[in-house]
Formats: C-alpha cells, sequence, structure tokens
C-alpha cells in the first residue's frame, strides 16, 4: 500500500473508510489524518483486531484506490 496516497486523498477517503468502518467515530477519522499507521491502530481497538488483521483490511480496502 502506498501510505503516501492515503495521506494525499484522506478527504475523499474518509468517507469511504466511515462506510467501510462504521464503528469509526469522527473523532478517530480526525485523529488519523490520513495516517495509515493512526487508521490501523484505531481499527484494532474498534473491532478487536491484531494489528496484522488490521493492516490486511486497510490494505485490501486501498487496493481499488491504487488503480
Amino acid at each position: 500500500m502506498n501510505k503516501g496516497t492515503l495521506k494525499g486523498n484522506w478527504k475523499e477517503l474518509k468517507g469511504l473508510a466511515k462506510e467501510r468502518w462504521g464503528k469509526l467515530t469522527d473523532d478517530d477519522l480526525k485523529v488519523v489524518d490520513g495516517q495509515y499507521d493512526q487508521l490501523v491502530g484505531r481499527i484494532q481497538k474498534r473491532y478487536g483486531a491484531n494489528k496484522e488483521e488490521a493492516q490486511k483490511m486497510v490494505d485490501e480496502w486501498q487496493m481499488p484506490a491504487r488503480r
């Protein structure tokens, strides 16, 4: 995953992230602010996933955006 893509497109991706991970709060999304590691951490916290699972979720979610 290109972490720069997440940061650079965060304004557009924020709404999609909220749709994908409905347990993320608006405050979570503010803290994430396009930072890959922050998004992974918030998904871990809200969904009880381990780091590898959360990274896989984010990476798979980002795949279409990379094309």
